[in-house]
């Protein structure tokens, strides 16, 4: 079983990608990664990844988030955080990536800042 899940689902001219499990170095950035990208080619460039059911990001995945953030960005696209635990909070507020991410409390906010 996938360290990572993720399910997709638009919302208004948004992509929520809801995501469970861990982002770490074994599989979940990978999983990540790949759904991102594979995400943006067939044209959806609204991304929200939704963070409420992530247990856990080590370095290598909050590397993948950056990653994610800058490759929908460079392809002419927005990527924002949706309701990520306190931990991750704090994890971005620590590397100062809280003033490279938009993160939104509710799924209304963030679909409403694609407009």
């Amino acid at each position: 079983m996938a360290e990572l899940n993720v399910k997709s689902r638009q919302s208004g001219n948004a992509t929520i990608l809801d995501l469970s499990g861990k982002i770490t170095i074994n599989e979940g950035a990978h999983v990540l990664r790949h759904t991102v990208r594979s995400t943006l080619e067939e044209g959806k460039k609204n991304l929200v990844l939704h963070l409420a059911d992530i247990t856990y990001v080590d370095s290598s995945g909050l590397g993948e988030l950056i990653s994610s953030y800058t490759t929908t960005t460079n392809q002419g696209g927005k990527l924002c955080l949706l309701n990520p635990s306190q931990k991750i909070m704090d994890l971005l507020m620590i590397t100062k990536l809280i003033t490279v991410f938009q993160v939104y409390d509710t799924e209304q906010e963030a679909v409403s800042s694609f407009n």
